[in-house]
């Protein structure tokens, strides 16, 4: 059995794993439910986020100039796409978005992979990250325990937006009846864009401030994304806070299953992802009706 210091290293590397899940997955859950559109190349703008960051890190050596562009490289592309494409999917079957969109995601990861190589790449941990934490309990990385603060400081501005602000407020009208929002004359469209822009513009940031953990390659969106539809999942369709729940529930379960055999993480997640749908097929904290 594991110790208490293993065991506990677990739980918070599941808590800074699961705050970015819960990031990538919120701007998933606000474009598929203000939209309704499945958007399977949010996977690829997480990667955009992170070799932009890169990029702007070799340049400046500044790690905050290096989120800022790896955000807002993620937000150009993600507009881009939106107004050049995947607009005029919005009226068309599921199916039609799926192929879309996933074919969207392997033309952006083959340019980054011709343009960086298809060899990890690093960002290393910055200057005031370095270092661990003595919590008597756990020594723990500082960086780490930095990750679960930026993240929630950026999920708790998205709140901020959606629940306290016009333009929150009319997107989750929309949510609930575009076509009411319509008819009381907003342009809503508008408001869906600028929705898109922040959903993409958070799977970038998850992705630069990811990259001092892990090796950046070309294909890492990939799990990353299918992780995030479990989370959406798990929280419901639509739910803000249902995807910041759903974010911590799945990194817990891929961090702790991991403790024991590595090899089921992601079948636990599945299994789990199931047995909500069985139990509470709205999810944790969505709308029963909602899709």
């Amino acid at each position: 059995m594991p110790g208490l210091g293993l065991f506990m290293s677990q739980v918070f590397n599941g808590l800074a794993l699961g705050i970015l899940l819960a990031l990538i997955a919120a701007g998933l859950t606000i474009i598929y439910g203000t939209l309704g559109l499945i958007n399977f190349a949010h996977g690829a703008l997480f990667v955009v986020g992170a070799y932009a960051g890169f990029s702007t890190y070799l340049a400046t050596e500044s790690f905050v100039l290096s989120i800022a562009a790896g955000a807002l490289a993620a937000m150009v592309v993600g507009l881009v796409l939106e107004r050049g494409l995947i607009r005029k999917f919005y009226s068309r079957p599921v199916e039609d978005q799926i192929l879309v969109t996933f074919g969207i995601s392997i033309v952006v990861v083959e340019i980054i992979r011709a343009i960086y190589g298809g060899i990890g790449q690093r960002v290393p941990v910055p200057s005031w990250g370095e270092g661990v934490v003595d919590m008597g309990f756990v020594t723990y990385p500082l960086y780490r325990i930095e990750i679960l603060l930026i993240a929630a400081v950026a999920l708790g501005l998205c709140w901020l937006v959606l629940y306290r602000t016009r333009l929150g407020l009319i997107v989750r009208s929309g949510i609930e009846d575009a076509l009411m929002v319509r008819l009381l004359g907003i342009n809503i469209q508008r408001a869906f864009l600028v929705v898109f822009g922040v959903g993409a513009a958070a799977a970038g940031f998850a992705g630069m401030i990811y990259a001092p953990i892990v090796s950046i390659v070309p294909d890492m969106g990939f799990r990353v994304l299918i992780q995030s539809f479990v989370v959406v999942v798990l929280g419901g369709v639509g739910s803000f806070p249902g995807a910041v729940l759903g974010g911590l529930v799945a990194g817990q379960i891929l961090s702790l299953t991991s403790l024991f055999n590595p090899v089921y993480s992601d079948v636990m997640l599945f299994a789990a992802m199931a047995l909500i749908l069985i139990v509470r097929p709205q999810g944790l904290l969505g709308v029963e009706g909602r899709a």
